[in-house]
């Protein structure tokens, strides 16, 4: 069996539906998580992070789990060592955990990753940048006025597709041959805001205007719902983006056998959300 943490959100949602779809027992493991959420197959579990006792009736019969802990667990007290310490109990053998490219650039503490690697179980470190699906948080503007506004408008990055994140995961839970590797996942091109607004324009087959932020306009719209180290870093990282930031991944065609896909392939799937 194969525990998801975070099997609500934007990469574990696609991660248990490829595990199930694959044959794979599944427990589906989230804060709030009901059978109405997932593949008629797989075995939801409410439980939180930060209680690591709790967990260990969704772990109990597992062999690999897949660790997502966002930075609200962390800084709210969620433990990684304990979380590893109860699946290695529980006989968890291999742990895949979603990381992030700031441990490779300094921007982000690596202590997460640490408890990972030190943990006596067979490990794969995933360290995606920019996820496409950032794109959602201009979702309102584009439906009432075909608007993005967004800083730094011609600072390209190379954001990836959280289903391609998903789906290396799934390699790397369900086959031999990753354990003790660590994949920087990118797109297959780097993107700018504004080409991004032009790409969900074309696939909603009108016109998306750009208007560009003062990063200071910025900074207060992220702070609404960021700690202010985080909204440091992030805009670090959009504004002034080192070269190891900028640079394409071989790492999600290594895995998969198949290119990253292109931020205008996710917008054409996601499109309802900008109608």
């Amino acid at each position: 069996m194969i525990v998801v943490t975070g099997a609500t959100g934007n990469v574990g949602r696609p991660l248990v539906r490829a595990l199930a779809a694959a044959g794979e027992r599944v427990t589906a493991v989230s804060r709030q998580v009901s059978a109405a959420d997932l593949p008629p197959q797989v075995r939801p579990a409410a439980a939180d992070l930060a209680d690591p006792a709790g967990l260990k009736a969704a772990l109990d019969g597992a062999q690999a789990l897949f660790l997502l802990l966002t930075g609200d667990l962390l800084t709210g007290g969620a433990d990684p060592a304990a979380i590893l310490g109860v699946a290695r109990d529980a006989g968890v053998r291999r742990v895949v955990l979603l990381s992030s490219q700031g441990v490779a650039t300094g921007r982000h503490p690596a202590g997460l990753e640490e408890a990972v690697t030190g943990s006596g179980l067979d490990w794969t470190v995933l360290r995606p940048g920019g996820f496409h699906s950032n794109a959602l948080q201009w979702a309102g503007t584009v439906r009432a006025q075909r608007l993005v506004a967004a800083p730094f408008g011609d600072v390209a990055l190379p954001t990836v597709d959280p289903a391609d994140i998903a789906a290396v995961a799934a390699v790397a839970l369900r086959e031999p041959g990753h354990a003790r590797a660590t994949y920087e996942l990118t797109g297959p091109e780097p993107i700018s805001p504004r080409q991004q607004a032009a790409a969900i324009g074309q696939a909603l087959g009108e016109p998306v205007r750009f208007a560009e932020q003062s990063a200071a306009q910025a900074r207060a719209q992220l702070l609404r719902f960021m700690p202010e180290p985080v909204v440091e870093a992030t805009l670090g990282i959009l504004g002034m983006p080192s070269p190891a930031e900028q640079r394409v991944s071989p790492d999600v065609e290594r895995v998969l056998g198949r290119p990253a896909r292109p931020f205008a392939d996710w917008a054409l799937g996601s499109v309802d959300a900008f109608r």
